[in-house]
């Protein structure tokens, strides 16, 4: 071979890299482009069954719905925050009576159906009415909201107590023992080194669970509350339209996405300095 030759060769670029088409790969394509077609036919379905004067009758009926849907995550979920950090401290107490009431509780709630537990407290306590009523506690138990915030409420302080205990267990225990030779006392510690890392972990499952409490919330409507899901039945009820429904998945959706939206803003801005 020449010199002018092998310079040649060596210029040449090199072959394409053949796509492994393997099955894996096909069946995702194919699931994808199926999930598009189906999103196209939705679009198409929305446009030529648009009905306005449906949208316009039950419009301010889903704004409420949508209302006490976002009322009954936002109170529980706060509730459920205060009521989560006992329990999490129970959780990682040495104390074998303290650890085992709060891993039962934990337990219960994280292992039954949320269903379940609306059930038992709406209409399993509106069995004891006499006796909620001797001690003034049927006024809060007759009503089908209360019970829907206090179920939601034990429900989802189970799940925060979880993660609120694992995101401080996963903060080493060298920077307890770093924050001590600094003379920091265990409160402080606590507060100033221990959270803000534990914290970092915690937010997605944090988002997590605020997702799921969102799409649990439909629920509610099985008990009488008009929530969002209650106010989507009604319509549908009255108007025999299935696109009553599609108007609550959407909603549904755009609440999920804005959530996990956000919080990967948050996660962005906390996060900055690990980055650097």
């Amino acid at each position: 071979m020449t010199v002018a030759a092998s310079q040649a060769a060596a210029v040449e670029p090199p072959p394409p890299i053949a796509r492994n088409w393997t099955r894996t790969r096909i069946a995702g394509h194919v699931l994808v482009g199926l999930w598009i077609l189906l999103g196209v036919l939705l679009a198409v379905y929305l446009v030529t069954a648009w009905n306005p004067e449906l949208f316009r009758r039950y419009a301010p009926t889903y704004a409420s719905g949508l209302g006490v849907t976002m009322t009954l995550v936002v109170i529980s979920t706060l509730l459920g925050a205060l009521l989560s950090i006992p329990v999490a401290a129970g959780r990682m107490s040495r104390n074998p009576v303290i650890g085992g009431i709060a891993y039962g509780y934990v337990y219960f709630f994280r292992g039954t159906p949320l269903l379940a537990q609306t059930f038992l407290i709406y209409y399993g306590l509106g069995s004891f009415r006499p006796q909620l009523d001797a001690i003034g506690l049927w006024t809060f138990f007759r009503e089908a909201w209360y019970c829907a915030v206090l179920a939601f409420t034990l429900n989802t302080a189970a799940y925060q107590a979880e993660i609120l205990r694992g995101a401080i267990e996963s903060v080493g225990k060298g920077q307890w023992e770093g924050a001590a030779s600094l003379g920091l006392t265990k409160w402080q510690t606590l507060r100033k080194v221990i959270l803000p890392q534990a914290l970092i972990v915690a937010l997605r499952p944090y988002g997590n669970e605020l997702i799921l409490m969102i799409k649990g919330s439909a629920i509610v409507a099985i008990i009488t509350v008009y929530d969002l899901m209650g106010v989507t039945r009604l319509a549908f009820s009255r108007s025999f339209d299935f696109q009553t429904y599609v108007w609550a998945a959407l909603l549904y959706l755009v609440l999920v996405e804005t959530l996990r939206h956000a919080t990967e803003w948050i996660e962005r801005r906390i996060t900055r300095h690990l980055k650097r």
